[in-house]
């Protein structure tokens, strides 16, 4: 692993848990992967669903999670859904079709209810060959400087992609906010250091 190994996922688990709800009873984590945000969602909440597509994935992150996460292998476009109070997601919208899911998503949660989630983004070259630029050097600089820092080598120390799922990403960040604000309106969506982007919904009451 060499010095600018860093995992760019667990970097934004601190992120997603501050924005959860509370109280917050049931969690869905769509796309969890080997269970590790899953794990950590269960010290917030009551219950955890963690879902994932790939049995391998599932597999590992059943051997990790604790009683009050169940390992859900399936579609998440298929699976039925429903109740949730947060739903979360780290690199796996882009995935995803999202005029599609991202409905199904939000159907899924309680009036109230947040979602929140953070993939990647195809920079819309050449207008924003400026920014990627700068974001390059920013990231790289960066994550030289922090891995430095004892306090976040956790980053590098947990990496461990193997076996994921890896898909470039096919929409901008202006092409992610249209199809967010048709499926969920009010939806709100951040450009975010490491080439990823942050959609946030708070799903209304009804009236």
């Amino acid at each position: 692993m060499g010095f600018l190994a860093w995992d760019n996922n667990s970097y934004y688990h601190e992120r997603l848990l501050r924005a959860l709800p509370r109280p917050c009873e049931r969690v869905l984590d769509v796309g969890c992967g080997k269970g590790v945000f899953a794990a950590k969602l269960a010290a917030r909440a009551r219950h955890v669903d963690a879902l994932d597509v790939s049995a391998e994935m599932i597999e590992q992150a059943r051997a990790r999670v604790p009683g009050n996460v169940t390992c859900l292998l399936g579609d998440v476009n298929e699976v039925e859904l429903a109740g949730y109070d947060a739903i979360t997601s780290i690199s796996t919208l882009h995935h995803l079709d999202l005029a599609e899911v991202l409905p199904k998503l939000g159907a899924a949660l309680r009036p109230g209810g947040r979602l929140i989630a953070i993939a990647l983004f195809r920079f819309d070259l050449p207008r924003e060959a400026p920014a990627l630029a700068g974001t390059l050097l920013t990231m790289y600089s960066r994550r030289a400087l922090l891995l430095a820092i004892p306090a976040a080598r956790r980053h590098r120390r947990s990496l461990d992609e193997r076996g994921m799922p890896v898909c470039d990403p096919v929409l901008s960040v202006t092409e992610v906010r249209a199809q967010a604000s048709a499926a969920l309106p009010g939806a709100r969506v951040r450009r975010l250091r490491q080439l990823r982007y942050e959609l946030r919904w708070d799903k209304p009451y009804s009236r």
